[in-house]
């Protein structure tokens, strides 16, 4: 008999404890191996999501039902704890004393009598009690951090950056789930056709709101349509849309994409194109080119050429491209929605290492573009080390390039009008919903 749901979440939940190991790859691995159908799928995604998004607001509800530190327990009984109380707490469907009963089951199975007793003392513990209120914690910061469960240095740094109000609305959005939300291939059909097509198929979808291109799935198994299949959309939240709009490469031109897995943004620069000019999409990971290969033949888009090549290598590289993307490497703060373990693996430290790593590859793919050309920087982080810091910086040791003001004139106005700075665009997650993104244009001087 293959595991349950919930034996298969604590086994996820134990590696990205103990390895730092990513949710999204781990929970594929998990769903293929496991053979769980969509119902038991979707509750094991909601399960580990809800856990690693919840997890300071879990061990403060219980602490007070622990008598030793809650570091001091072992991993995988921790992670019972944390997982059994998150379904208790959060997910109305599921029935607080199925939950005791299978938590209780699971650790007489990995432990022994004694550890059970104890997983079902302190359950029906947390059902009797009254739970602890935020409102008790006197520090401000610390009280942000565990109501909404983000590190209390993070919280610093984007309090010093966006202050207390914007910090405080972000790590609310960010414990939503996020959107489904696709983008129209506009080489193939129009976003009206395609929400007809997808209605007579049976999903509920909408036009989104931040692009004409994008479409928001309500309901359905959306990547099982023919629609799909036949590359007629691909996958690709709403801010990170507005990328390809900042670069606005035409039909002719040569593009270069140089951090390009999985592809989203490659192939929506092939499609603004309208599949004719070139695009070369290059990527550190030789097996990630092979995604974005796939992708432009889902989509048949036939002018991408995908390469494996480190885009600090570029200072060597000869070839001249009108528009050059460089959707660097981040930390990836702007999208925990999607990757809350994100904020778990990443330190104040990560995000210097590899703002260095941005800058060098910024300076190497600007090597590369032609006289009066574009290069566009985007990140999905919203810290400003890694993005204002990175492109005043660049300027700074780059003369001949400077911030293209119109920008504004490729962006939608609404947008413009509430987070452009001086040719720097920040979307914050609260603000559409969506991921949080930077993105800026730098024109080469004639």
């Amino acid at each position: 008999m293959g595991k349950t749901v919930r034996e298969a979440a604590l086994d996820v939940l134990v590696k990205i404890e103990k390895n730092q190991a990513y949710s999204h790859l781990l929970l594929n691995d998990t769903r293929k191996k496991a053979g769980l159908d969509r119902r038991d799928s979707a509750l094991l995604t909601e399960i580990v999501y809800g856990t690693i998004q919840r997890k300071l607001t879990l061990d403060f509800y219980l602490q007070p039902l622990i008598k030793k530190d809650l570091k001091k327990l072992d991993t995988w009984v921790l992670v019972l704890l944390r997982l059994s109380i998150y379904q208790m707490v959060y997910l109305d469907r599921v029935p607080e004393r199925a939950v005791v009963h299978e938590a209780v089951t699971i650790a007489k199975y990995n432990g022994h009598k004694g550890i059970s007793g104890m997983v079902n003392g302190v359950l029906r513990g947390f059902q009797r009690a009254e739970r602890p209120s935020f409102e008790d914690i006197q520090d401000p910061i610390e009280r942000l951090s565990i109501e909404t469960s983000h590190p209390v240095w993070l919280l610093k740094r984007w309090i010093s950056q966006y202050g207390q109000e914007e910090t405080r609305a972000m790590c609310i959005e960010n414990l939503l789930p996020a959107p489904v939300s696709m983008r129209v291939n506009q080489t193939k059909t129009t976003r009206d056709d395609l929400l007809l097509q997808l209605e007579k198929e049976g999903i509920e979808a909408k036009p989104a709101e931040l692009t004409s291109e994008g479409i928001i799935i309500e309901k359905g198994p959306v990547f099982e349509t023919e629609a799909y299949l036949q590359g007629l959309m691909t996958a690709q939240d709403e801010s990170s849309m507005m990328v390809a709009l900042a670069l606005s490469p035409e039909p002719g031109m040569d593009v270069l994409d140089t951090c390009a897995a999985p592809g989203g943004k490659t192939t929506h620069l092939a499609e603004q194109m309208n599949n004719q000019g070139s695009v070369l999409a290059l990527d550190l990971h030789p097996q990630k080119v092979k995604l974005i290969q796939q992708q432009a033949k889902r989509l048949s888009l036939s002018i991408i050429k995908a390469e494996a090549m480190d885009a600090r290598k570029l200072v060597d590289h000869k070839e001249l491209y009108d528009r050059v993307l460089v959707d660097a490497p981040c930390t990836g703060f702007g999208v925990l929605k999607r990757k809350p373990d994100i904020k778990w693996a990443k330190s104040e430290r990560d995000v210097t290492q590899i703002a260095t790593i941005q800058a060098d590859i910024l300076a190497a793919a600007s090597t590369c573009v032609k006289k009066d050309g574009l290069l566009v920087y985007s990140t999905c982080t919203v810290d400003k080390a890694e993005n204002e810091e990175t492109i005043q910086a660049f300027i700074q040791n780059n003369p001949d390039f400077s911030l293209d003001e119109t920008i504004s004139e490729r962006l939608p106005k609404h947008i413009v009008s509430k987070r452009l700075n001086q040719g720097m665009l920040t979307v914050l997650p609260q603000d559409y919903q969506s991921d949080g993104f930077f993105i800026t244009a730098l024109r080469r001087n004639s």
